[in-house]
């Protein structure tokens, strides 16, 4: 018998008959059919986390494919199934960069690298990915 429902996690979970010679089920809490719990390829929850972060800086789909590796139709996915708003703004523009730590150390200790722009370090890894928003000059 299936433990539980792959759209919302619950147990109420009964029996409904029979498609294609397998066991079809329903959801008593969201009203969900299924004829199995789905098998496919998990993503690891910090990639989520990461894809979603690096779209809200302003990374494109693709982007953050090369970066993480994971494919941007999954990404693009993740965005809508959390319904995630980018904030609009014309005014900035993100450049990234894969940084080792002894790299990142240098390139904070020249102060002229962080004037007028905005900067976030995150993990990647044994790497670090800095992305800078510098102000578009009128």
């Amino acid at each position: 018998m299936i433990e539980s429902c792959p759209n919302c996690n619950s147990e109420e979970v009964i029996k409904s008959g029979i498609i294609k010679n397998r066991q079809r089920y329903k959801c008593k809490k969201c009203s969900y059919y299924f004829t199995v719990n789905k098998l496919g390829k998990k993503i690891d929850d910090y990639y989520v986390n990461k894809a979603l972060q690096l779209y809200l800086e302003g990374l494109t789909y693709r982007e953050i494919e090369r970066i993480l590796g994971v494919s941007h139709v999954s990404v693009l996915n993740w965005v809508k199934k959390y319904n995630i708003k980018r904030p609009y703004s014309g005014n900035y523009h993100p450049t990234y960069k894969i940084l080792s730590a002894s790299e990142l150390s240098k390139y904070f200790q020249n102060t002229e690298n962080l004037y007028k722009s905005g900067v976030l370090i995150t993990e990647l890894g044994d790497k670090f990915m800095m992305i800078k928003w510098e102000r578009f000059k009128d």
